[in-house]
C-alpha cells in the first residue's frame, strides 16, 4: 500500500509506475482473500488506465481481463450463495 500511494503522490495516480503498484496490490489482495477489495483496487487500475493510455496497451489488457474474470467468478460465487438460501 504505502508503495501505491508514495508513487501516486510523486508520479500522479494514472503514471505506468503507479498503476503497476495498484495492479500488483489487487493480486496480492486477491491472494489473500479480500476479494471485494481487490476487484475495487483493479477497477480503480483500469479505469485510470482508459484515461492514460489507448485501448491496446498491454496493461491495460492485462488489467482489464483479470477485472472481467475477478467480476465474473465473484458473481458467479454470489449466485451460488442465493441459490443455496433459496433451496
Amino acid at each position: 500500500v504505502q508503495v501505491m500511494e508514495t508513487s501516486k503522490k510523486k508520479l500522479g495516480a494514472d503514471h505506468l509506475d503507479t498503476l503497476a503498484s495498484m495492479n500488483n496490490l489487487a493480486y496480492t489482495q486477491r491472494s489473500l482473500g479480500r476479494e471485494v477489495e481487490a476487484i475495487s483496487l483493479m477497477r480503480e487500475c483500469v479505469q485510470l488506465g482508459q484515461q492514460r493510455f489507448r485501448p491496446n496497451h498491454p496493461n491495460l489488457l492485462s488489467s482489464s481481463a483479470a477485472l472481467a474474470q475477478w467480476d465474473a467468478e465473484h458473481a458467479v460465487a454470489n449466485l451460488d450463495i442465493v441459490q443455496l438460501h433459496a433451496n
